[in-house]
């Protein structure tokens, strides 16, 4: 598993790029969907993310092509980047099972206390 946990929005990003190739503006508004609004990418954080995940080997580029006389770049997730959002997903439902664990012996009336 990795050693420390994924920010936000690169595990945002990996989760978009799961199921199929993106381009980034299509990336931006995934993020927002998946986020319920939340976090909304601006474009120069979205590269410089897309670019560190690429030198990170996560993700890669597998095409290109120019609509409306503008230049899209599509972005995949690769076998390591899906195993690195497997890991992150993996620790935080352990970490999500923990804090209901918790939250449930809390909810238990303690020894001398009175229930409601």
């Amino acid at each position: 598993m990795a050693s420390t946990s994924m920010q936000e929005p690169t595990r945002l990003l990996l989760t978009a790029l799961a199921d199929e190739p993106r381009h980034g503006y299509a990336l931006i508004k995934e993020v927002e969907l998946i986020s319920a609004g939340r976090v909304r990418l601006r474009t120069g954080t979205l590269y410089a993310a897309l670019a560190r995940l690429q030198q990170q080997g996560w993700v890669q580029v597998t095409g290109e092509e120019v609509v409306d006389g503008r230049h899209r770049r599509y972005y995949t997730l690769t076998g390591a980047g899906s195993e690195a959002l497997a890991e992150e997903t993996a620790r935080l439902r352990d970490t999500v099972l923990e804090a209901e664990r918790r939250l449930r012996l809390r909810a238990r009336p303690q020894a001398g206390e009175a229930t409601a």
